[in-house]
């Protein structure tokens, strides 16, 4: 009769590799989700079926993005806590990430006449970790299109010697617990409870993994400009 340890087994395997498995299982899941839906979309566009089926895939096409953008959250902060987290600096073309964007988006952004004006010169380029950047902003936007009014509007320049992107709408703008949030430690981000925390932990991880010459990539929460409403601002030196 052969005699196994259970506890040996029991702890052989960590438990964070194994959500972390899980994640990336549901992560692929969520793909061939989006992509069913995308399809049913399209066809109920060339069927010209009543738009409550539209408007219904539309708003389950935004929720499998946002939970796929949170589930990218738990491995990206899982990595960072196991310094594991990739960073890939390249050039990159600051207009095709947002242009991916908006068309990733635009079931959602149809169905909700939600408008998305981009203000990037096509030529503009600067070194950082597309995929990172693109993680943040995604998340960025993504809330933006749940809490404007119909308008978002994305710039980006170079001023200093540093990349300034910002994702406005016009909306309500952020919340008064966010704006103060935003000057905490990211020691209190962390054990901050709720999406809002993590969120804001998140965005500060990923620009604060970009440094050049001693200086550390920033994020600033604002209310109000053209739009009226909240204003993301991320800074690249």
């Amino acid at each position: 009769m052969i005699q196994t340890n259970n506890d040996t087994n029991k702890h052989s395997v960590s438990y964070a590799m194994i959500l972390t498995s899980a994640v990336h299982d549901m992560k692929n899941s969520l793909c061939l989700v989006l992509q069913s839906i995308e399809t049913m979309s399209t066809e109920l566009e060339k069927e010209q079926k009543n738009n409550k089926h539209s408007a219904t895939l539309a708003d389950l096409h935004y929720e499998v993005l946002r939970l796929n953008s949170s589930l990218i959250q738990v491995l990206s902060l899982y990595r960072d806590e196991n310094d594991q987290l990739p960073l890939n600096i390249t050039e990159c073309f600051i207009a095709d990430c947002f242009e991916e964007l908006r068309a990733k988006n635009q079931i959602y952004s149809k169905n909700h006449q939600i408008e998305t004006f981009i203000d990037i010169d096509p030529e503009l380029v600067w070194y950082c970790d597309y995929n990172l950047v693109s993680y943040l902003i995604t998340d960025i936007y993504i809330n933006a299109l749940r809490y404007c009014q119909g308008k978002i509007k994305v710039t980006a320049a170079i001023a200093d010697n540093k990349l300034k992107i910002i994702v406005a709408d016009n909306g309500q703008g952020y919340p008064e617990p966010m704006l103060k949030a935003q000057s905490q430690s990211m020691a209190e981000l962390a054990n901050k409870k709720g999406r809002t925390g993590l969120g804001l932990y998140f965005s500060r991880l990923i620009a604060d993994a970009h440094c050049n010459h001693n200086q550390r990539g920033s994020i600033m929460l604002s209310n109000g400009g053209e739009l009226g409403g909240g204003i993301f601002t991320l800074i690249l030196p």
